[in-house]
């Protein structure tokens, strides 16, 4: 149960790491600039509960997120800890995927300004930079069909992201789930960079397109530049680092 290192508090050791991880990664996205007033969504199942998430309190900011202050809900939308409301919107969409989707432990959805104008175009992202190659038959699109907070919708969203791991909202933005927060967040970073490079490209001309062939080779070979401990581990606990040298209060 609760020890000194989880003020305020009574939870699991498990529990707490999650919480950890999940503050300092709000604390992440905030310090790229990936955060919107106090909109948008990061959430993590709760180790050992197959029903319960985390996710932040609305009517913070990122930078004001940390460890104790995340709501602890259950797929039904009830508070099972935390004194703070949560939006619905970011209850109805990834409750719906929680709930679904046994390996989604990891969730997020963000409103950069690159990512929410790729998601803007007819042709989404396209194979024209490295990032983006990553990428090519990995996304699902779902179309804009208003804020996310109708239940019905939910069924759509599952059937458009069918096998995949992002699911980009048309003319809104991405949702991408992971099996662990350091995949999720290392897709996400990802996907950020290959959307800021097509933003840059398209206003400088028309760009230069990879082929199916040397996308082929170049997804088959990614996992060999990959850091040990999983995908994204190594470069989510380097932010955490740069994020705690900055503001450690994620911690509280």
């Amino acid at each position: 149960m609760a020890t000194q290192l989880k003020p305020r508090m009574e939870c699991s050791e498990a529990e707490w790491q999650a919480r950890l991880d999940l503050a300092a990664c709000y604390r992440i996205f905030d310090h790229f600039g990936w955060s919107e007033s106090i909109y948008n969504h990061i959430s993590v199942r709760v180790p050992g509960e197959d029903n319960a998430f985390l996710i932040n309190p609305f009517g913070l900011l990122y930078s004001e997120v940390s460890a104790s202050n995340l709501v602890k809900i259950d797929i039904d939308g009830n508070v099972l800890s935390g004194n703070y409301p949560v939006n619905k919107a970011g209850f109805t969409q990834h409750a719906y995927f929680h709930r679904h989707l046994d390996w989604a432990h990891a969730i997020c959805h963000t409103h950069t300004t690159e990512a929410m104008a790729v998601s803007s175009t007819e042709g989404g992202l396209l194979p024209i930079s490295f990032y983006a190659c990553n990428f090519q038959g990995q996304i699902g699109y779902h179309d804009f069909e208003g804020v996310t907070v109708r239940e019905e919708e939910g069924e759509r969203l599952l059937a458009n992201l069918g096998d995949k791991r992002i699911l980009m909202l048309r003319n809104h933005g991405p949702v991408v789930l992971g099996r662990t927060i350091h995949e999720m967040f290392v897709q996400a970073w990802a996907l950020q960079r290959a959307c800021e490079i097509q933003v840059a490209t398209l206003s400088q001309g028309r760009p230069i397109h990879v082929s199916q062939e040397v996308i082929n080779v170049h997804q088959r070979d990614l996992s060999q530049a990959q850091a040990p401990g999983g995908p994204g581990y190594a470069d989510f606990e380097a932010w955490k680092r740069k994020v705690d040298r900055i503001d450690s209060s994620w911690r509280d």
